[in-house]
């Protein structure tokens, strides 16, 4: 499955803290079934094992049709599937490792958990061969800016070959339910786990990148401090569309679908509560791209949960935030490759 239907979001994702961020947006409470998948502070460790990792991913052999004996073994390659439904996750080679959920993601994150550092999230995607564990710090942040914030720390591996087990930190902005850069201009720090027979989990680095949770908050603050100090003119945003997504001088779809994403952008820039508190702002500008991405942009169904998820795992969100600061620079004749800005040499 590929498209998570509200169904599948509702059983096999679980929430915590909604009394800091409100309900996830595929809530329905018809779809919740005996047990609730939200929870109004931290999920329980016990919780996560049970209700999303209560089954083991077996390696099995593949076979191939055979035309004179009717099945013949593929040498060298082993399929994963679900112990509990069967379900085919992936065919590898006979080197690849599967990195077990409870293992990688549950039992490595309770041995690093201090004592503030709880589960925010969890959940299984594209029917259980992506899996994800949130941390997170158990009260938002405000800015003096009025960005509302929780810094937290994905943990994320899969068994279908599109993720390596990877520890990466970033930020969700409250008002608007977006996962942001944790640095916005940079790259946040990361680790990655290749699923190999000689992979070993290097826990030095995993602390360390969970104890840059607390430093993140500050990190991501005089971000934003920075950021919001840079004026952006009525004329420059306009520039700024003009740039980010230029519409094509023939009529057709390309230069349709363009007009659409700039009316979009505008009535974020001008009239969403999401964004327009920081009009006028280079924090507004990155602000209008990354909910246009996460909120707006054309994503059938409920796929939207799967790609912005990933994207926060895989560095897709560190790309976003970087390439609106990127365009907006040139705009602006200022560098903010450190949301800091200052003149282009």
């Amino acid at each position: 499955m590929s498209k998570e239907s509200l169904e599948w979001l509702n059983a096999n994702t679980l929430i915590g803290f909604t009394e800091k961020r409100s309900t996830a947006w595929h809530y329905r409470a018809s779809m919740q079934g005996e047990e609730p998948n939200h929870y109004p502070g931290q999920i329980p460790v016990d919780d996560v094992k049970r209700r999303l990792f209560g089954w083991e991913a077996i390696s099995s052999p593949v076979y191939v049709e055979d035309p004179r004996s009717g099945l013949a073994q593929a040498p060298g390659r082993q399929a994963i599937l679900r112990s509990d439904t069967g379900y085919v996750m992936g065919i590898f080679s006979d080197g690849y490792e599967p990195h077990p959920y409870v293992e990688w993601l549950i039992n490595t994150v309770s041995r690093l958990l201090a004592a503030d550092l709880s589960i925010g999230s969890a959940g299984l995607l594209k029917s259980g061969a992506v899996a994800w564990v949130s941390v997170e710090v158990p009260e938002n942040i405000v800015t003096p800016e009025g960005v509302e914030f929780r810094p937290h720390l994905f943990g994320a591996t899969s068994f279908d070959g599109s993720l390596a087990t990877t520890f990466k930190r970033a930020v969700t902005n409250i008002v608007c339910d977006n996962t942001m850069a944790a640095g916005l201009a940079e790259r946040g720090q990361q680790v990655k786990i290749k699923h190999s027979r000689h992979s070993k989990f290097r826990l030095a680095e995993a602390r360390d990148a969970l104890n840059i949770v607390y430093a993140l908050a500050d990190e991501f603050s005089a971000a934003v401090r920075d950021l919001c100090r840079v004026e952006v003119t009525d004329r420059q945003w306009q520039r700024f569309l003009d740039a980010h997504t230029p519409k094509p001088d023939r009529r057709g779809r390309s230069r349709t679908l363009a007009e659409n994403k700039r009316d979009a952008l505008a009535k974020l820039w001008n009239h969403d509560l999401r964004v327009a508190p920081w009009r006028g702002t280079a924090w507004g500008v990155v602000q209008a791209v990354n909910t246009f991405t996460h909120h707006e942009q054309s994503v059938r169904g409920a796929e939207r949960a799967e790609r912005n998820m990933l994207r926060a795992v895989t560095g897709g969100v560190d790309e976003l935030d970087q390439g609106t600061l990127s365009c907006l620079s040139k705009v602006l004749g200022w560098s903010l490759d450190v949301a800091v800005a200052r003149p282009l040499r």
